[in-house]
């Protein structure tokens, strides 16, 4: 396998840990508006993901950077190509970050209410973007032969890729929900687990129909046995967390992201960025790629430097497992 193989594989590795992860966290700010009751009951869903949310965002950085740095050409046409939904999710994960931290900064209902709102949309904006961006990655869009995206923000809305996106944001909603139902205490954890079997259901009609669309049009034996993968797990998590196994449930629905990512990674290979005007015009892992020099000087960086992230974040995660509930909110002054 050449290095610019095994660097396709960790990129996908990558954003699979990135959505994994991330997806829980955009969950959970949408269920601020869909679950919650009351302002206690949002603060104890914010304050699940509180000390977990910005270190879950070095997936991102990191699945970007190494783009930049393995494959140049398929950065610079990315986010030449999808500039517009890209920056609006750039925007959105900017004022998420800004709402978590000054969210309580002020006692004024109003102003804790507006930065609440804020934590809605732009945790429901990217859920539904990416799902849009991954979609087009997938189908192709208008690449020419100099390696440059002709075509219009517009382009991007087509069926397929709405169709993405809606299963990227219910399959995050649930992910969310079954997170809630994991680390939550008395009627809002019960609630979580109701709405997390509604929302399961949604999203397996949806990922249904977009993973057997995806497989119609570009799959192969590899990608077909990573969408059974995925329906498999996303109806186990469905039937776990009807059960009250909230744990498996979790890991289920982890391993539906994870599988389902595998799948458009695997529709994709050995191209990183279909042309939809000519085939020859495909950005692949050889034509899109660095130097096999940089490819090595970057191999054993990441070699270094993974396990150490994968280390702290892993503690992180354990010093904060413990389940929350509204008894653990301190009262508003």
């Amino acid at each position: 396998m050449e290095l610019h193989d095994v660097w396709f594989v960790l990129i996908a590795v990558l954003w699979i840990g990135y959505f994994f992860l991330e997806g829980f966290d955009f969950g959970i700010g949408v269920l601020t508006k869909l679950l919650a009751r009351d302002r206690t009951e949002k603060r104890v869903l914010i304050n699940t993901i509180g000390p977990v949310w910005d270190g879950n965002e070095v997936w991102l950085l990191t699945a970007g950077g190494a783009t930049f740095a393995a494959f140049p050409e398929w950065y610079a046409t990315l986010f030449s190509g999808f500039y517009l939904p890209l920056l609006i999710i750039l925007v959105c994960l900017i004022v998420r970050g800004v709402a978590f931290e000054y969210r309580a900064k002020r006692p004024e209902e109003k102003w804790q209410r507006n930065w609440e709102q804020a934590i809605f949309w732009t945790s429901l904006i990217p859920a539904f973007l990416w799902g849009v961006a991954f979609a087009n990655i997938a189908r192709g869009v208008k690449i020419d032969a100099h390696m440059e995206y002709v075509g219009n923000f517009w382009d991007l809305l087509n069926p397929f890729a709405i169709l993405g996106g809606l299963v990227t944001l219910t399959l995050f909603t649930f992910h969310g929900a079954v997170f809630a139902s994991l680390k939550t205490l008395g009627d809002i954890r019960e609630r979580a687990r109701a709405l997390a079997l509604k929302l399961g259901l949604v999203t397996a009609v949806l990922a249904l129909g977009f993973l057997i669309w995806t497989q119609a049009s570009r799959g192969d034996t590899k990608s077909l046995v990573a969408m059974v993968v995925a329906v498999l797990a996303l109806v186990g998590a469905i039937v776990a967390i009807k059960v009250g196994r909230e744990g498996w449930s979790f890991a289920l629905s982890g391993i539906t992201i994870a599988a389902a990512v595998a799948m458009l990674f695997l529709t994709l290979f050995p191209n990183v960025m279909p042309s939809s005007l000519n085939d020859a015009w495909n950005l692949t892992v050889s034509n899109a790629s660095s130097s096999p020099y940089t490819l090595k000087i970057m191999t054993w960086c990441a070699g270094v430097a993974t396990p150490i992230v994968l280390l702290y974040q892993g503690w992180t995660y354990w010093v904060f497992r413990k389940r929350i509930g509204t008894k653990n909110i301190a009262e508003a002054h």
